[in-house]
């Protein structure tokens, strides 16, 4: 393939490794070790990353069987091409860093759009979200891990929930510094908001009312 594997691909050549298998039995097995924690899996593209590696050559039809009223299924192995292909492009991932562009990133760049009381609210929104999220990745951690999984298997949901927790503290940190006034733009010279000043007292009085009421 000329461009590089996709996390898609690299997934299918990974379980090929494990020995020959049709997609449906890939598509079990990814969920079965919570590889879609991981990767974005859907059947439609999980079919299709199956074309793509066998016109490439990374992988080859050894046999298409049909088991009673069941649609044909075709078994795939990988081939020395395959392997060749994942294990270069795993040396990749994990060596080279990736500036990425997160959309939260996105968010904090242009923060003084809102005003800081909307932002502080926001953020105790995302920071409850977070919470679940972490939650749901250390319940998915200890069921794998008491079904004899080894830790290696798991490094993925290992860096996810320390990523998550990260983020957890950071918007934490962020809020309480907005709600105590350690940060602030309000005496900004520059524009430092979309709002016209009408506006943004309005959103402070929006947000004191809020408060009044009990309002989440």
């Amino acid at each position: 393939m000329s461009r590089p594997l996709t996390p898609l691909a690299l997934t299918v050549l990974r379980m090929l490794c494990g020995g020959p298998m049709h997609p449906y039995e890939m598509q079990q097995r990814i969920r079965d070790h919570a590889y879609d924690q991981a990767v974005k899996v859907t059947h439609g593209s999980l079919y299709h990353s199956v074309e793509r590696l066998a016109s490439a050559g990374l992988i080859e039809p050894l046999e298409t069987a049909r088991e009673g009223r069941r649609p044909e299924r075709t078994v795939y192995a990988v081939t020395s091409a395959g392997r060749d292909a994942a294990h270069i492009r795993l040396a990749e991932l994990l060596a080279k860093p990736v500036e990425e562009f997160p959309l939260f990133g996105t968010g904090l760049a242009f923060i003084n759009l809102l005003p800081e009381a909307e932002v502080a609210r926001q953020l105790r929104t995302r920071a409850i979200a977070l919470e679940a999220l972490l939650v749901g990745h250390r319940t998915i951690n200890d069921s794998l891990r008491k079904r004899g999984l080894e830790r290696y298997k798991l490094l993925d949901q290992e860096w996810s929930i320390d990523r998550f927790r990260g983020e957890l503290e950071f918007v934490q940190n962020l809020a309480d510094d907005l709600e105590s006034g350690r940060l602030t733009w309000s005496g900004d010279a520059g524009i430092t908001s979309c709002h016209s000043p009408d506006q943004h007292e309005h959103c402070t009085d929006y947000e004191s009312r809020r408060n009044d009421e009990g309002a989440p």
